[in-house]
């Protein structure tokens, strides 16, 4: 059975161009129903002419406002009542796919490529929490030397955290490796300053006693910076502030990277001949940094799924960012955190 998933298609730089076409690609490579939440005069055209006369799955679902990456997020969430964002959470959390023209089924997810504030106000507001979370998480898929990937939480939903916050990210986190990344034992690490129980601030000393004294996770102690990559842990947990910071540090040192070696490959007619014979090589290196290949960053401990993805994401991004949703409302990952919350 296909599963239908929400798609913001008035969420990212350029919508709604990438998501309608994010979605033709989603609906063609995998077993999904794709609703694109937004004007229907704007997505119409550009769905038309995206489906070439073939017959798939994307459907439109009207909604006249929508949320833009300038508008402040509480104020926003609170004035458009009718936001592309509001509507499409509003499906997930009644369970239903209104609107749309080919019967009734069943909303399974939500994505969005759109203000991040956002999304998580709206999903918090729309979606509630899940019983025994206090506040949610957004994590990220990050590439490991090792080949296998890694997730990162919280990369900005909270920028202040006490103990017990980071205790239940390093939960969540680990329901999720195990059960959408299927990592069978995930080694989970508090990132720090420093390998050392002393080292980090109070946030880090005071939250360790408490990751080592919980059951049911294999916590491996302090990770660093550096740890992200070399695949030494496989979920990674701090605050809201220093991960939104370090995915951002991330961002911007692989775009470094890649234009630095783009200049370097085009510098003499060596290197030109260089790069031609190693084309693929440079190829499989871009993909292994390029977001668009990991879809999106779950927002973990809302009652549902909502995925976000990145303001510049193209259709790629889009396509794979409907793929981890499917993945994730397929996973019962929700149902594994509410219940071990609430027994602990």
């Amino acid at each position: 059975m296909p599963i239908d998933i929400v798609v913001d298609a008035m969420g990212s730089d350029k919508a709604p161009e990438p998501e309608v076409r994010g979605a033709v690609l989603a609906a063609r490579q995998y077993d999904v129903r794709v609703h694109l939440v937004g004007p229907e005069d704007k997505i119409r055209p550009l769905l038309r002419q995206a489906l070439r006369g073939q017959r798939l799955p994307v459907f439109i679902v009207p909604a006249s406002e929508w949320i833009t990456m300038d508008d402040k997020a509480a104020q926003a969430v609170r004035a458009k009542r009718d936001s592309s964002m509001r509507v499409g959470l509003r499906m997930v959390r009644e369970g239903l796919v209104s609107g749309s023209t080919h019967g009734p089924g069943k909303a399974a997810a939500f994505f969005t490529a759109g203000n991040t504030g956002a999304a998580m106000a709206t999903a918090k507001m729309v979606l509630g929490m899940l019983g025994g979370v206090h506040r949610p998480a957004l994590a990220t898929i990050m590439p490991t030397s090792r080949g296998v990937p890694s997730l990162l939480l919280d990369v900005g939903a909270n920028v202040d955290c006490d103990p017990d916050n980071l205790v239940q990210f390093a939960v969540m986190g680990n329901i999720y490796a195990k059960n959408v990344l299927h990592i069978n034992t995930p080694r989970v690490g508090l990132l720090s300053i420093g390998e050392e129980d002393s080292k980090g601030n109070s946030l880090t000393r005071d939250t360790l006693p408490m990751l080592r004294a919980l059951q049911g996770i294999n916590f491996i102690g302090n990770v660093e910076g550096r740890d992200l990559f070399n695949g030494h842990s496989d979920v990674t947990v701090c605050d809201g502030f220093v991960g939104n910071v370090a995915i951002k540090s991330i961002e911007g040192c692989a775009h470094l990277m890649s234009q630095s070696l783009r200049e370097s490959l085009k510098s003499t007619v060596t290197s030109q001949v260089g790069a031609l014979l190693s084309r693929r090589a440079f190829a499989d290196f871009k993909k292994r940094l390029d977001y668009s290949e990991y879809g999106g960053a779950p927002l973990l401990g809302v009652r549902g799924v909502c995925i976000v993805g990145h303001g510049s994401s193209n259709e790629r991004a889009i396509m794979n960012g409907i793929r981890v949703a499917a993945e994730f409302a397929q996973a019962e990952v929700n149902s594994a955190i509410e219940s071990t919350l609430q027994s602990a």
